[in-house]
């Protein structure tokens, strides 16, 4: 299972993610940002290699809408509703990261076997 992890600038949140579920054996991970400024922008080809992405706010789910209209009826997309106040790799941002992703998981897992 591909995972796409976005947050804005892809500065703290989507890489965190990525960090934390890097080494999961049950999926393979990437981050971007919906942001002009993101460290990696999201791309449609990002989007199509992705069979889940996980936004971390409404906002982004609502960018995804307008930068990619024709692809995003497509897409399966989770809100981890996590916004914009820690730092990369932060203790609390890796709880709450592991708190929101895994129920996404466990319905994925659920629906395969």
């Amino acid at each position: 299972m591909n995972i796409l992890f976005l947050c804005s600038r892809n500065h703290w949140r989507s890489p965190t993610a990525e960090a934390v579920y890097r080494q999961d054996a049950r999926v393979q991970v990437r981050s971007a940002g919906t942001s002009a400024s993101a460290r990696i922008r999201v791309t449609e080809k990002l989007l199509r290699w992705a069979d889940l992405i996980l936004v971390m706010e409404h906002t982004h789910k609502r960018r995804l809408r307008e930068d990619f209209p024709d692809l995003y009826p497509d897409l399966q997309i989770g809100v981890l509703d996590i916004s914009d106040d820690y730092e990369f790799m932060s203790p609390e941002l890796m709880e709450l990261l592991i708190q929101r992703v895994e129920p996404h998981l466990a319905a994925i897992t659920s629906e395969t076997k």
